[in-house]
């Protein structure tokens, strides 16, 4: 299957993630370490819309028009000459939030920081529901005293109502919907797993099986880390991957995976964008690099 040459939209940018097409062109994206929601011009020009602060993560429209980010609260960061990682956090108490921002004024509320007295420890990615509604995965962080386990949370785009729907995750990271909205996929980081949870009402997913948090879709033939992901018009899952970086594309039924190499050790997230949703925009993340890549098949149309 022919993916297309990798053109280099922006560089310069500081571990962007949660790539957003917008109507006009432009590319809505998150940049970790600088703490910011910055716009990328069709010529690859940079707007700072929001100074957020912390961490910002996973970055989605809402229905009201505003961005939604998942503040994972901060990393420390280990330069390696031209590559920039993400370390231990970098505070030694959870700090994690859901902002929301104000695309015309660039004010920044925050909704949520927590869930029945815990602070929310590192929010990484959002995905909206054609109810309003949206989930995020709470990845954790590392800290001295260890790891954080992770969770999946569903929350009002008021600032009203907050559920955890999926607890003690190994560090859940992507999120993303089937075209029905049936089902709601996770990916988790370090165990490379991508999993499938039933969603029997709006917000509110089946008990999961025993041993597993979900139905078990696939893993890497190798070691690689997944971090974000979009789905296809076709139902396949596409996940950024990392250590050996690119995309990989999962058969939603466990039919395996196909794997699309790209150059940045860092792939962390694609969204697809263009008249026909088959403009693959992908974050490399560890060089500072937003991609364009023309994916073969569209991708789904979010929420």
């Amino acid at each position: 299957m022919d993916y297309g040459v990798p053109e280099a939209v922006a560089t310069g940018l500081r571990f962007p993630e949660g790539p957003v097409p917008m109507a006009d062109g432009s590319v809505l994206l998150v940049e970790i370490a600088r703490g910011t929601l910055t716009r990328v011009a069709e010529d690859g020009s940079l707007t700072v819309v929001a100074e957020l602060g912390g961490g910002p993560n996973g970055l989605a429209i809402g229905p009201n028009g505003a961005a939604y980010v998942c503040n994972n609260g901060g990393f420390e960061w280990i330069d390696a000459g031209s590559l920039l990682f993400p370390g231990h956090a970098a505070h030694a108490e959870a700090c994690g939030s859901i902002q929301r921002v104000d695309l015309i004024t660039g004010a920044v509320t925050t909704l949520y920081d927590g869930f029945e007295g815990e602070r929310l420890k590192g929010p990484n990615d959002i995905v909206f529901d054609a109810d309003g509604g949206f989930w995020f995965t709470d990845h954790g962080q590392v800290r001295d005293t260890g790891r954080d386990h992770g969770a999946v949370y569903y929350a009002a785009a008021d600032g009203s109502k907050i559920s955890r729907q999926r607890a003690d995750m190994m560090g859940p990271n992507g999120v993303g919907l089937s075209p029905d909205g049936k089902t709601l996929y996770v990916s988790e980081t370090m165990t490379a797993r991508v999993w499938a949870m039933d969603i029997i009402a709006p917000g509110t997913l089946a008990p999961p099986p025993p041993w597993a948090p979900g139905r078990f879709v696939g893993t890497p033939p190798a070691f690689r880390l997944l971090d974000s992901m979009a789905i296809e018009e076709s139902g396949r899952i596409c996940v950024g991957t990392m250590v050996e970086g690119g995309i990989t594309v999962f058969d939603p039924d466990g039919g395996g995976s196909e794997f699309v190499p790209l150059p940045d050790v860092g792939i962390t997230n694609i969204a697809f964008g263009g008249a026909d949703r088959r403009d693959a925009y992908i974050t490399g993340s560890t060089t500072g690099t937003l991609y364009r890549v023309r994916w073969p098949r569209p991708g789904l149309t979010v929420n």
